[in-house]
């Protein structure tokens, strides 16, 4: 593999080290949550487990708001057109509030629905039930987060999300103690902590984006046109991501059907797959905003942004980092996989199921590393649209698979083998296919 120059490397680090840190924020929230509240039962956990996956769900509808805000300011500000960029970030944020406030009210008031529509009963649905309705008030600053984020990501500034993100983590662990614990709220103190901790970020990354808006004399008031342009923008986006969560609800669902114990240690080694995955994302994000800038430097001087110098050497050199990290994460989670569930549970069955999947697990990573670094070429792109298809069709060979095992023909393992490699390999496959042109 030929060395890239030395300064690349610094400036793809640059973004992606503090990167690290936002996008790390929701898993580690989630692992924060799950070694808490594992402790007090394997009911407890298996409820965390359908709760944080609704959750997570529920937000991660919404991170088209990132994306989008993330692709268009980048553009923006690589013009040189930095009003339009802030104008376009503070309608984001607006947007992220009113969307997060409606799916709050949904999320809190249909959580028995949805808890049973997954299929749990007795001890897991109440569980559940209590932490989605502890957590539903933090989802306007939970989609805040995102388009704030998002505005900063544009900026090239990954710093002050990672200052926040690292402060939102430790503020959780304080939260979750005391009110899971010390007022004794159970699993819903755990859902409480989490929305107080994402509120608060939310106003942490919010004040510095105005701060800069009035600064450029740009209105902090929303306006009905740009609201529609940023709804605009991330409906692409949002298929996409609906179908990455109809993955991830399929396998819940199966995960579910297999029994409290199979539950259980899926939530344990999700909540893993999601911290290595989201931090394997973090070059992704550092390729999104500089080919957004790339581009956009590319439009104001009438250049071709597609053949633009450097695009193509940038994203070999982020696809090797991106190859060589799920390779490292790979070589971790396969050697501590014997220990690594005993953070969340002290149930010896859940352990024993659990190990097993961490292998599987492990063994995608390098895969699911260049899946990552894929997509966020494609959005700092803007290629939404082909995200959006591409994103349908990686359902059709996985769906069938889960849904088989979810109805007796396997074990969680089986069902992790699907997930890591069948879904995750179809990903690969339809973005990467994209992304070629991009490489050349």
């Amino acid at each position: 593999m030929p060395t890239a120059p030395r300064s690349l490397n610094r400036q793809i680090l640059s973004l992606a080290l503090p990167a690290l840190g936002a996008l790390v924020a929701e898993p580690l929230f989630v692992l924060i949550d799950s070694a808490m509240v594992g402790h007090l039962g394997t009911a407890s956990l298996a409820g965390l487990s359908i709760a944080s996956t609704v959750l997570t769900t529920a937000v991660g509808l919404f991170v088209f708001l990132a994306y989008a805000t993330t692709a268009t300011t980048a553009r923006l500000f690589g013009a040189g057109r930095r009003q339009e960029g802030l104008r376009a970030g503070v309608d984001g944020i607006w947007l992220a509030l009113i969307l997060g406030l409606g799916a709050g009210l949904l999320l809190g008031g249909g959580a028995p629905l949805i808890v049973s529509a997954l299929g749990a009963q007795g001890e897991v649905a109440g569980a559940a039930i209590a932490y989605l309705r502890a957590s539903a008030p933090g989802m306007p600053g939970m989609l805040a987060v995102f388009a704030a984020t998002g505005v900063l990501r544009g900026l090239l500034d990954t710093r002050t999300p990672f200052i926040v993100a690292a402060a939102g983590a430790a503020l959780n662990v304080v939260l979750n103690a005391v009110l899971l614990y010390g007022v004794g709220m159970g699993i819903a103190g755990s859902g409480a902590g989490t929305a107080i901790a994402q509120s608060l970020m939310a106003v942490a990354l919010v004040a510095p984006v105005m701060r800069a808006a009035r600064a450029e004399g740009v209105g902090l008031r929303p306006r009905r046109a740009g609201l529609g342009a940023s709804l605009g923008s991330g409906l692409p986006l949002l298929v996409r991501t609906l179908s990455l969560r109809a993955a991830i609800l399929t396998t819940v669902w199966a995960a579910t059907a297999l029994g409290p114990v199979p539950l259980a240690a899926h939530q344990v080694a999700f909540a893993l797959w999601s911290f290595a995955a989201f931090a394997l994302d973090a070059l992704a994000v550092a390729a999104q905003a500089l080919v957004g800038t790339a581009l956009g430097r590319a439009d104001s001087s009438g250049g071709d942004a597609q053949g633009g110098p450097g695009i193509g050497a940038l994203l070999r050199r982020c696809l090797a980092w991106g190859l060589g990290a799920g390779a490292g994460i790979c070589l971790v989670l396969a050697v501590a996989s014997p220990w690594l569930p005993l953070l969340f549970t002290s149930e010896s069955a859940v352990v024993a199921a659990a190990i097993p999947v961490l292998v599987v697990m492990a063994s995608a990573m390098p895969l699911a590393g260049a899946v990552y670094l894929f997509d966020g070429i494609l959005m700092g792109a803007g290629d939404g649209p082909y995200l959006a298809r591409a994103g349908l069709i990686t359902l059709l060979p996985y769906v069938p698979l889960a849904l088989v095992v979810g109805m007796g023909a396997g074990g969680l393992v089986t069902l992790w083998l699907a997930f890591a490699w069948v879904f995750m390999g179809a990903r690969a496959l339809t973005t990467g296919l994209r992304v070629r042109a991009w490489m050349r």
